[in-house]
């Protein structure tokens, strides 16, 4: 059986569009359901000014308890900046991903740098922490709310730019869910055939129900991972349009139909993913939510 690697974001990604403060011990616990699935590796939680996102004013508290209570899953959190990636450091962090927009405009909305400064702050963190494995999420790689088309030239030029920076990990994002199937394949053709050393994910954001051909598609031409979040929540605060992200459950009960190994237990997930929707206060707000499976549950 072929091996797909999930790495779930539903307790970053999905978490930060809920308006209401969600208490730590309900963001711990949702994780440890979410681990006890058999989920690996999972983005417990960004270091962010409060002001910027109110709902991650916990993360010291969610990460360093989420290590203490399973140490064998693999934690990860998003971090904007040198100040963020100490704070993760200390809080017991040994893996951490920072996020620089393809296009220039969405770079400053979401994070206030130029491309520039953006490198300049990851050549800092990669200096300051040589020992925790640093990873870069480059954001609106299909389409950008502002600026529109990118293109794979420049997508090259910046994933040459973080390398030389010593990144290996690197996650390709669709954040406003404008990407197509050939497309994603052609993305991935090439970053594999110019970066060859280089580990690339994939995340894409479900806005046009494409979430699930989009991220098969991208397994099949040599992702190393897929990025998804349980309940289909989420949504850039900082990217107009975008909705909610692959759902976990989804995509996992897709990939054993078709043959693909997860070593994840489909029930317990379907049972944290349910938990989510029925417990968690707001989830349904907006637009950020794009779930199915938690309502249909299980087949034969």
């Amino acid at each position: 059986m072929r091996e797909a690697k999930i790495v779930e974001v539903c307790p970053r990604d999905g978490f930060q569009s809920v308006e209401r403060h969600i208490p730590a011990e309900e963001k711990i616990k949702i994780i440890g359901m979410l681990a006890d699935s058999g989920i690996k590796k999972i983005q417990a939680t960004s270091f962010v000014s409060p002001k910027a996102i109110a709902q991650m004013r916990d993360a010291s508290l969610v990460m360093s308890e989420a290590i203490k209570q399973r140490p064998h899953t693999r934690f990860f959190a998003l971090v904007p900046n040198l100040r963020g990636a100490e704070s993760a450091v200390a809080a017991g962090a040994k893996e951490i991903t920072t996020v620089i927009s393809l296009s220039k405009s969405h770079n400053m909305a979401n994070i206030r740098r130029t491309h520039e400064q953006s490198l300049e702050e990851l050549k800092r963190i990669r200096e300051s922490f040589p020992e925790i494995t640093v990873g870069v999420d480059i954001a609106t790689v299909f389409g950008c709310p502002f600026e529109g088309p990118q293109t794979v030239a420049e997508l090259l030029r910046m994933i040459e730019a973080v390398s030389a920076l010593g990144v290996r990990e690197i996650t390709l994002c669709d954040t406003i869910g404008v990407a197509y199937p050939k497309q994603v394949a052609n993305v991935m053709r090439e970053a594999l055939v110019h970066f060859p050393g280089s580990s690339f994910g994939i995340h894409i954001h479900d806005t046009r129900n494409m979430g699930m051909i989009n991220s098969l598609t991208a397994l099949e031409n040599g992702a190393e991972s897929v990025q998804v979040c349980a309940a289909g929540l989420g949504g850039c605060p900082f990217a107009p349009g975008a909705s909610g992200n692959t759902a976990t459950e989804d995509f996992v009960y897709m990939l054993e139909k078709e043959g693909w190994e997860t070593g994840i237990n489909f029930e317990k997930l379907l049972e944290a993913a349910r938990y989510i929707v029925q417990n968690i206060e707001g989830v349904f707000s907006g637009h950020q939510v794009n779930i199915t499976t938690p309502q249909a549950g299980s087949c034969c």
